[in-house]
């Protein structure tokens, strides 16, 4: 039974125009929360090089086509990150597809019902060669090097003037969407802005009109912050559409990740392995999803000053059943400012 007496709320998110039911009454307490025992495969894989991944050093034969891959230092061979493209992708790299989309464009605009070649690339990002280590494993310099593979592939997709929008995201866990117990993420590039971005843009652009300022550099920390670094602060967002969602958020005003420089990334890299590692201890190394919301690739100059990037972390914890998926209005159980108190208190020892 719950303990919260509190009422529920409905709350908007600002910065993506959109409301959550927060609903205490609807969860055990917050402090409660855990995820159910994953499978060994997903949490624990054994160390060492495995020979069935393809992901493991010495099995890079096996994988898709290497894009580039980042070396260990005064290394030709060894390597701490390789970026590849999937074996499955969702979209096609193909010339020919290519030019059905711009002869689409050309002639038809994305008036009323659209389809267009599925034109785009999709790559996986290998963030270690060790089967058994894990992002929060790495050093923050370690992480780093992950993030800036990230904003270096970026920039090689932002030659290309028919991607509109890029999407960097990691699953952990089967139930999170991972296929693969090696630790990965992923870069989507789209011929297309998807609805939720442009969603977002339109909020925010909206709070600037009204305000004259950004959302994401007011957006509030009192009761909410978890942690903070020199150059980026996470916190539970204000209308968290999931129980213990933590936003990282840039202190200063940046519209796309790409901007990121080697400082800011080892910067992040330290606070980006602080929440996962209270995410894991606090709940029981969640299944989670992370995505890097960054700006449309194409943004106007008169748009930079209300786009801001952040990454959303999401742990597993529950389901979405028919209200949600019909309404798109989320119920959350837990209240942010919970979460926030309860992960700031985590402790995490300076060996992990």
């Amino acid at each position: 039974m719950a303990t919260d007496n509190r009422n529920p709320e409905i709350r908007k998110d600002a910065i993506n125009n959109r409301f959550v039911i927060l609903s205490p009454a609807r969860s055990r307490r917050p402090s409660d929360f855990k995820s159910k025992p994953q499978s060994k495969s997903d949490s624990n894989p054994s160390s060492g090089a495995q020979p069935q991944c393809p992901f493991c050093a010495g099995n890079e034969h096996q994988c898709a086509p290497e894009i580039f891959r980042v070396l260990e230092d005064d290394s030709m061979s060894d390597w701490k990150v390789r970026v590849i493209e999937n074996l499955y992708p969702a979209l096609s790299r193909r010339i020919e597809v290519k030019s059905e989309l711009q002869e689409y464009r050309q002639a038809n605009g994305t008036a009323g019902e659209v389809s267009l070649g599925g034109f785009g690339s999709h790559d996986v990002v290998i963030e270690s060669p060790v089967h058994s280590v894990h992002l929060p494993d790495l050093s923050p310099a370690g992480v780093a090097v992950v993030l800036l593979a990230y904003k270096k592939r970026i920039e090689q997709i932002c030659v290309d003037e028919s991607i509109r929008y890029v999407q960097v995201f990691k699953n952990h866990g089967a139930s999170a969407g991972a296929s693969m117990s090696h630790s990965h993420s992923q870069i989507l590039a789209l011929p297309v802005v998807p609805t939720t971005a442009s969603a977002r843009l339109d909020s925010m652009k909206e709070y600037h009109n009204q305000t004259g300022r950004c959302s994401l550099c007011d957006i509030q920390k009192d009761k909410l912050l978890i942690d903070e670094s020199t150059h980026f602060i996470s916190i539970a967002p204000f209308a968290s559409t999931f129980p213990f969602e933590t936003w990282i958020v840039p202190r200063h005003h940046s519209s796309h990740y790409h901007e990121l420089n080697e400082d800011k990334a080892i910067d992040l890299g330290g606070l980006l392995k602080l929440t996962l590692l209270k995410l894991s201890l606090q709940l029981n190394d969640p299944p989670y999803n992370f995505m890097i919301h960054t700006s449309p690739l194409q943004v106007t100059s008169s748009q930079l000053p209300y786009t801001h990037w952040y990454i959303q972390i999401v742990p597993q914890l529950s389901t979405i059943g028919g209200f949600e998926m019909g309404t798109g209005c989320y119920i959350n159980p837990v209240f942010p400012e919970d979460a926030a108190k309860i992960l700031r208190e985590v402790e995490v020892s300076k060996k992990e």
